[in-house]
């Protein structure tokens, strides 16, 4: 991940209640738009390494495809288990129309 912010993506691409993986560097990153704010988190789950992208958007939450575990996008926290490890929440911003990632948050 970069030591700086990268932009990502666009805002048209994210559009309210969307999902969108990027690659930046080595990593693919999901972008989720949860009522107009993009949230940023590690696109593979903690428990099998599962594309969460695949998975379904409630709320704030993303349910990973392969076992159902929620993720909190704010925290990276599980909400369910099996998974027991967070995923990686990375720093967003919003210039414009460009979505920029940065290093992970916290």
């Amino acid at each position: 991940m970069p030591e700086d912010f990268v932009k990502a993506a666009q805002t048209g691409e994210v559009l309210p209640g969307k999902m969108k993986v990027v690659e930046l560097g080595s990593e693919l990153v999901l972008l989720v738009n949860v009522n107009g704010t993009i949230h940023a988190v590690d696109d593979t789950c903690s428990h099998a390494y599962a594309s969460l992208s695949e998975g379904e958007l409630e709320g704030s939450e993303v349910e990973c495809p392969l076992h159902g575990a929620m993720f909190d996008l704010t925290s990276g926290q599980p909400q369910t288990p099996p998974a027991e490890e967070p995923i990686t929440v990375y720093q967003v911003k919003v210039e414009g129309d460009d979505i920029l990632v940065g290093p992970p948050a916290g």
